[in-house]
């Protein structure tokens, strides 16, 4: 997140931040956006639960909220819901995820761990459209990352990340910029 905020500063950056959501009202990000001056909104997922609501009860909130905002286009940076089918498709083509592997290997959670236990060389990043299927959608730009002798979770993950600042808004600048 800090990585699009910080490229959408340019002058020539084809789109702005506007709004940064979090469904954690602890997430670190949140403090970045507010230390950038982008406006920030919690839509609480353990009041949710405690709440006995579902999924689809928070997407509704969640697309209020974006719709409140006039947002156009939608960017996932660590926010690790599933969102629900209906959701998705109210956002089709206008929502995109990175994922820190090369897509379609290592769907869903602790792909990094999922890339060591399978020994591959080369693990990576994904920017990609999001749909409903989990980590399924069409693939915008993607970055190798080596895995080194004696990585761990961490360390691979540490690396991935990196790699993740530098993709995604460049990925974002292409999809914005086709409009």
């Amino acid at each position: 997140m800090r990585a699009l905020i910080e490229a959408a500063r340019a002058a020539d950056y084809p789109g702005e931040i506007v709004l940064v959501v979090s469904s954690r009202s602890d997430a670190p990000g949140l403090n970045v956006a507010r230390d950038a001056g982008v406006p920030t909104v919690v839509v609480d997922q353990v009041r949710f639960r405690r709440e006995n609501r579902d999924r689809e009860a928070y997407d509704a909130e969640l697309h209020g909220e974006l719709t409140k905002a006039n947002i156009g286009f939608v960017c996932l940076a660590g926010f690790m819901r599933i969102l629900s089918d209906g959701f998705v498709r109210k956002w089709e083509g206008r929502i995109v995820n990175i994922h820190p592997s090369l897509l379609p290997a290592f769907r869903g959670l602790r792909p990094q761990a999922q890339a060591l236990a399978a020994r591959v060389a080369v693990s990576g990043c994904t920017v990609h459209y999001v749909v409903p299927e989990l980590d399924a959608g069409a693939t915008i730009a993607q970055s190798e990352v080596p895995v080194l002798t004696g990585d761990t979770e961490e360390t691979l993950s540490a690396r991935i990340l990196e790699a993740e600042h530098k993709l995604y808004p460049l990925a974002l600048r292409q999809v914005l910029l086709r409009g």
